[in-house]
């Protein structure tokens, strides 16, 4: 059985993390709407010396998704660079001594920034905040062997849907609508569905 636990718990439990030689990567996933930059950012103000990588920065160029016919999917698994992704987890572990470069997911521009965030050689633990982290698919399951533990933030899908719908709320409803039906909506259900059971679950709703 997989162990819950709250926020403060999880903090201490990562506190020892950050203790030792050994770089560690602690993958936090969960559904859209499930909270995870709000998580990791309160992870973060408690854990002096911690990095962050987030997923979303591997996020594919719109241009590229459109040429693709993928743009309406965007934030669906095949819409991120997993390729990518996986090569700086690859770099990350290394740990050679240097700082890292690291990608960030612009919202307001919609677009990935590169070398936007830099994650400094000393940093002993590293939060990898992502929804597919725990993937059950080819490519995405491979990711596991990087992370020294995984958390899974539990949120009721009713939760879920409020959060998604309220997103989209400057939007027209119909334009709203066809984003959280089309798109959103079966991207949760994939991380409900078809992620591998965490370490730890995190209740967040």
């Amino acid at each position: 059985m997989h162990e819950r636990i709250d926020l403060p718990h999880l903090v201490a439990r990562l506190t020892e993390m950050t203790q030792g030689r050994a770089r560690r990567m602690v993958a936090l996933a969960g559904p859209p709407g499930a909270g995870k930059s709000h998580v990791t950012d309160a992870l973060l103000d408690q854990l002096p010396g911690a990095a962050l990588l987030p997923m979303d920065g591997y996020h594919l160029d719109d241009g590229l998704l459109a040429a693709r016919g993928e743009l309406s999917r965007k934030g669906a698994p095949q819409t991120f660079d997993l390729d990518g992704f996986a090569v700086m987890l690859d770099r990350l572990a290394r740990d050679d001594g240097r700082d890292v470069l690291v990608p960030v997911f612009d919202r307001d521009l919609e677009i990935s920034r590169a070398a936007a965030r830099a994650i400094p050689a000393q940093a002993r633990l590293i939060l990898v905040e992502g929804n597919y982290l725990l993937l059950d698919r080819p490519g995405w399951r491979d990711l596991a062997g990087h992370f020294a533990l995984t958390v899974m933030l539990d949120v009721p899908r009713a939760v879920l849907e409020a959060r998604l719908t309220a997103r989209w709320r400057a939007l027209p409803a119909d334009e709203a609508r066809a984003r959280l039906q089309g798109n959103d909506l079966p991207n949760l259900d994939l991380v409900l569905t078809e992620s591998r059971a965490a370490d730890l679950i995190l209740p967040n709703g």
